[in-house]
């Protein structure tokens, strides 16, 4: 199963990238390995539900996000890791935990932490536990145009 909608989405705007085929790995540290990419390069994407609604994070592998920091930014309280169950649906082209950093395309908002803003590449799951996209970061805030935050990560 692989995200093809991102791959369509990108040789519809010209966008240039890279697919890697690399061994299984779960984790963003070890897809990161895997593809031999930096930690700090791979972006990692974590499902949220803000005020109820499904939100999509997007941040540097080799860091965490910090809820309580996050929830000041936002100016709410009720900002919540979304379970599986509850995001399943909203990704039925994607492996769970191997979702895109394109919200856009699943019609939910995507923040992104400022560290991958600093990056000339970005690279992330594409929907996939076995292949990675790598294009260029101001390509990447071209056509999803998160919204970028300077939330704390440890």
């Amino acid at each position: 199963m692989t995200a093809q909608i991102v791959r369509d989405f990108l040789d519809e705007h010209g966008i240039r990238y890279v697919s890697i085929k690399h061994s299984p790995a779960y984790t963003a540290q070890e897809v990161a390995a895997s593809a031999h990419i930096s930690g700090r390069d791979f972006a990692k994407t974590v499902i949220l539900l803000i005020d109820g609604e499904m939100a999509m994070v997007v941040l540097p592998a080799s860091q965490r996000l910090h809820l309580p920091d996050l929830r000041d930014m936002l100016r709410t309280d009720d900002v919540v890791l979304a379970e599986e169950a509850e995001f399943r649906q909203q990704f039925p082209d994607c492996e769970l935990g191997a979702m895109p950093p394109f919200g856009n395309l699943y019609k939910i908002p995507t923040y992104i932490a400022e560290p991958l803003t600093n990056e000339p590449e970005i690279a992330f799951n594409a929907g996939s536990h076995t292949e990675v996209i790598v294009m260029s970061y101001e390509d990447y805030e071209q056509i999803v145009r998160p919204q970028v935050l300077a939330f704390v990560t440890v």
